[in-house]
């Protein structure tokens, strides 16, 4: 029994529900508010609005088709090579062709500024995979350029922001329409439900759930983990994207935090222990500039192989450019490594692969429409634009591109719903869910689970997957299940750190066990999925995506779809 009494919880009506305020949930608003500036818009966020998620660190860029001599047409191309041909080919064509217009926009109606040129254009650099230099950007701290100019834009629309509440569940009525979602104030500990006549998902990955990772904390799978509950179905959940070139900083925070792709795009070396540029090995034509699944992987195999550092690292040295000239170019980068006693413009630092970035998740089309009417998901919480890779300076374009596009949807289909009554018995078995670690008398504390979680994956889910090893991490991850089920933590229910560990741990493994069951399926390698007993890609038995469906008694159910290729053949 939950102490949640249901009739006793507040309910906010609001016409467009927002999950998520990072470039994907801020776009929304924007564009709900512009479309049609009646509509009464909310926004639920596990933290700060604008200044949480993982879109204000973005350091790199922002890839868009700006220069006469590039085109539309070769960054599709890029994409899908960088895909491996993996992708939902119409969500990637969307993706290259609105990038533009979002840049534009940004610029003209956001505030944003980005580098410029001499001549007065703006500046693009080269990143890894790409055929044209088109990654537009602000110095290397462009994220936080976009966010802030979102975040000042939210002034002047005024959203009702609910700042430190998470959502739990997707709830619909009896008849199994959408109605809303109950939440949590993690500030009081109260249960909240909130009615939407539509309801947006972005909340971002759950790359979290590896000892090394570069997203903000609250990226926990909390949207994945919320559709699938609901019965919806994800796609590509074995690509998990691993940056080449994280920080390792010990026990640091800092430990994963990614050093951008713009350094190896403006001539950055990497190194063994040994002193060897190991990408001779791997890559010999792209060297460094190759994409980021075959230089993690290299990096990784470097490491495993006993040519990496002490403590479990490469190099990455980008000195030779001169001291003055890095500080000019990635400041940001500059300071992040002298914080932690190392000093980019003057000499190696040691990194590591970090889990950085989710292709896989919930099935949309153009529009961000999913199976379930009224229900729409943007960002890395939708799968199939970047197939089995996704380049970098794609992140944030999909973030705002399909973050707009949603918000478009949701204003013109919003007036054609109503508000729906919600089925009680849901309402009170998400409360009850939720507010169980608080309630029981004795349990583990849920932070040791989290531990394991992370280094289960790590081992048996990582860079370099088996059988044997996703054998032994799904075995892991079940009895992590059984153990987090009766997870306690201590009261009070108002600012509760532990409490909240504890169910983002629950939505962490229940993102796991997916991306370990479509691992154990797909026997090729592609892309950031590689298996060490299937180290080809087999195009003839495995040109298919995965998709997996909770079935009726919680388990995962599975199927394998061919891809269409609506626009370029392989």
């Amino acid at each position: 029994m939950t102490g949640v009494d249901v009739a006793d919880v507040p309910v906010v009506d609001t016409d467009v529900l927002v999950v998520g305020s990072g470039g994907a949930g801020l776009m929304c608003v924007l564009h709900v508010k512009a479309a049609a500036p009646e509509l009464d818009v909310t926004i639920v966020s596990k933290g700060a609005v604008g200044r949480s998620g993982c879109t204000r660190m973005v350091q790199g860029g922002f890839n868009a088709v700006l220069d006469p001599a590039d085109s539309v047409d070769l960054h599709l191309r890029d994409t899908l090579d960088g895909g491996r041909f993996l992708n939902d080919q119409e969500l990637a064509h969307t993706l290259v062709t609105d990038a533009p217009k979002v840049i534009h926009e940004l610029e003209t109606r956001v505030g944003c500024f980005f580098d410029r040129s001499e001549d007065g254009r703006i500046h693009q650099k080269a990143f890894a995979g790409q055929q044209f230099d088109r990654t537009v950007h602000r110095g290397d701290l462009t994220g936080i350029e976009i966010m802030g100019r979102l975040r000042d834009q939210m002034f002047r629309v005024l959203p009702n922001e609910l700042e430190d509440v998470r959502a739990l569940d997707l709830v619909t009525d009896v008849h199994g329409e959408l109605v809303g979602l109950t939440a949590l104030d993690a500030r009081t500990g109260r249960a909240l439900l909130v009615r939407a006549r539509i309801v947006v998902v972005a909340t971002g990955g759950a790359a979290t759930m590896y000892r090394i990772a570069a997203p903000a904390k609250e990226k926990t799978g909390d949207g994945v983990a919320m559709c699938w509950r609901a019965g919806l179905p994800l796609r590509d959940m074995e690509m998990l994207q691993f940056h080449p070139t994280g920080l390792l900083a010990a026990e640091s925070r800092m430990t994963g935090a990614v050093l951008e792709e713009g350094l190896r795009g403006a001539g950055a070396y990497l190194y063994n222990a040994r002193g060897e540029r190991y990408m001779e090995r791997y890559d010999a034509a792209r060297m460094e500039r190759s994409t980021r699944d075959v230089v993690s992987r290299a990096g990784y195999s470097e490491i495993m192989a006993g040519r990496g550092t002490p403590t479990g690292g490469v190099l990455i040295d980008i000195s030779h450019l001169g001291a003055g000239e890095v500080e000019r170019r990635f400041p940001g980068m500059v300071a992040r490594t002298r914080q932690i006693g190392q000093d980019l413009a003057t000499g190696p630092v040691e990194v590591s692969p970090t889990a950085h970035f989710h292709m896989g998740g919930v099935l949309i089309d153009p529009d961000c429409h999913t199976e379930m009417r009224g229900l729409l998901v943007a960002g890395e919480d939708a799968g199939g634009t970047h197939g089995a890779n996704r380049l970098g300076g794609n992140g944030v374009a999909e973030s705002t591109v399909f973050g707009s596009r949603a918000g478009d949807t949701a204003a013109a289909e919003a007036s054609s719903r109503g508000f729906g009554e919600p089925d009680p018995e849901q309402v009170a078995a998400s409360f009850a869910r939720a507010y169980a670690p608080l309630e029981r008398d004795a349990g583990e504390l849920p932070f040791p689970l989290t531990r394991e979680l992370k280094d289960a994956m790590w081992v048996g889910c990582g860079v370099v997957r088996d059988r044997a090893g996703l054998e032994e991490c799904l075995a892991s991850l079940d009895e992590l299940t059984e153990r987090s089920a009766q997870v306690s933590v201590p009261g009070p229910a108002q600012v509760n750190y532990a409490w909240q560990e504890a169910l983002d741990l629950e939505n962490q493994l229940t993102v796991a066990r997916t991306v370990v069951a479509a691992a154990q399926l797909r026997e090729e390698s592609r892309g950031a999925h590689y298996r060490a007993d299937f180290p080809e890609q087999d195009d003839a038995a495995w040109s298919r995506y995965v998709v997996l469906r909770r079935a009726a008694d919680g388990s995962v159910s599975s199927d394998t779809r061919p891809v269409e290729h609506t626009r370029l053949a392989p």
